[in-house]
């Protein structure tokens, strides 16, 4: 981040714990409906096209370290079996052997030297090439060549493993836009995998999710843990393509992160930035990624389905190589046996808001101006799955024009000139 944007994030600020009302231009956001957290139809459009069309991160690398190690991943409601192939490579495929269906690998990770379907014997390299079958005098004109491992979409940002069920999905550099620009500075190539935990929650995944796309509810759930060290009235939100978003927030004077990752006997990032140093930059990345980045740590939170009203917390921490040294782990204490008590306060709560939800009464959702990324998210679903597919009643209209997705970005223009 160039001094020039830090200067115009800085000034931002200041326009934010200025302003008397959200920006002139910024539109009228209409009430979500309710029935996106609670209606089945909406959470199967949301199977059949978010988690099928979307980048998820999947893996880290130190999780399949070298060739022939694997790993099962299912977070999606598929099958995946993620390889590291003899060339050096990332693979990822169904977890489907091409002649009956079964596993070819039913371990949750390991390393194998191929890949053999137990059920019967069939055995595929780390390409997904099927290599050998048993009895193959039984079979007549079986073309190896055309039964293969089906494969899915994979690739790397950093040493983090994405997949995508869409061939027709762009890059996922595409995907990540500006953003994989901007996140050059926390070296995502060199940060090693600390801690992963999951954890079940009692309420819809959105309602967990979007409890980390607001500040409006710091004062009410985190009078001791968030709302201290972040200074809410000078939060700024961007609205990026593809559904994501950023906010940054200063601390305030004479505070320190008492969230981050501090211990003494931790490298840092050294390329990191003024902004991350002193502020709250946070990303969400869609469709289930919410993470604050610092010199410290980066600590993503992923969000999945259980069903209309549970999910699965992923808590995750990537740092620099510790060394020798306990290994860091943001979310978490005592190695995943509970969360810590800011995510305890979201998370608590969240199942008292699910019931709440699938009252009678529970109709929408009106957002204020500082709630604007969870309406860009729900716009942005909107788009991925298609309008024409979404039930009138479930819909929400379009309303946050380009002109409030960066790189453009009205409030500039009402700053004092330099």
């Amino acid at each position: 981040m160039d001094g020039q944007e830090i200067k115009t994030l800085r000034a931002l600020m200041e326009y934010e714990a200025s302003r008397r009302a959200p920006p002139e231009t910024f539109p009228n956001l209409p009430d979500l409906p309710g029935g996106r957290y609670t209606d089945p139809a909406f959470m199967a459009l949301e199977k059949d096209h978010l988690w099928r069309k979307s980048w998820l991160l999947a893996a880290h690398i130190d999780e399949v370290p070298e060739p022939g190690c694997f790993l099962l991943w299912e977070n999606a409601g598929q099958p995946v079996v993620i390889v590291h192939s003899e060339s050096g490579g990332v693979n990822a495929f169904y977890n489907t052997c091409s002649h009956r269906g079964a596993p070819v690998v039913t371990e949750a990770q390991g390393k194998k030297l191929r890949l053999t379907c137990r059920y019967h014997g069939w055995t595929y390299n780390h390409e997904g090439e099927l290599l050998s079958i048993r009895d193959p005098e039984d079979f007549k004109d079986l073309d190896f060549s055309c039964r293969s491992l089906t494969k899915v979409r994979c690739e790397q940002f950093g040493n983090l493993i994405f997949v995508n069920f869409d061939d027709d999905a762009p890059s996922l550099l595409d995907w990540l836009g500006p953003i994989a620009d901007e996140w050059a500075e926390f070296r995502f190539d060199q940060c090693r995998l600390a801690a992963r935990h999951r954890f079940t929650l009692d309420c819809n995944w959105k309602i967990a999710m979007e409890a980390n796309a607001e500040v409006y509810h710091v004062k009410s759930i985190h009078p001791s843990t968030i709302a201290p060290i972040l200074d809410d009235r000078r939060n700024v939100n961007t609205l990026y393509p593809n559904g994501h978003h950023r906010m940054i927030a200063p601390r305030p004077q004479g505070t320190v992160n008492t969230l981050a990752q501090t211990r003494g006997d931790l490298p840092e990032i050294e390329s990191v930035g003024e902004i991350a140093r002193t502020c709250t930059q946070s990303y969400g990345i869609f469709p289930n990624w919410v993470s604050p980045l610092s010199a410290m740590v980066i600590p993503p939170l992923l969000f999945w389905p259980k069903g209309i009203d549970q999910c699965t917390l992923e808590t995750w921490t990537f740092a620099p190589d510790w060394g020798d040294r306990p290994a860091p782990d943001q979310w978490t204490e005592n190695n995943g046996e509970k969360l810590i008590k800011v995510l305890l306060e979201d998370t608590e709560f969240g199942a008292w808001i699910q019931k709440s939800v699938n009252s009678y009464g529970f109709k929408g959702v009106p957002l204020s101006y500082q709630e604007a990324r969870i309406y860009y998210w729900h716009q942005s679903a909107d788009q991925l799955i298609g309008v024409d597919k979404i039930p009138e009643s479930l819909r929400v209209p379009p309303v946050i024009t380009k002109d409030w997705v960066y790189p453009n970005d009205p409030r500039r223009a009402e700053l004092p000139a330099d």
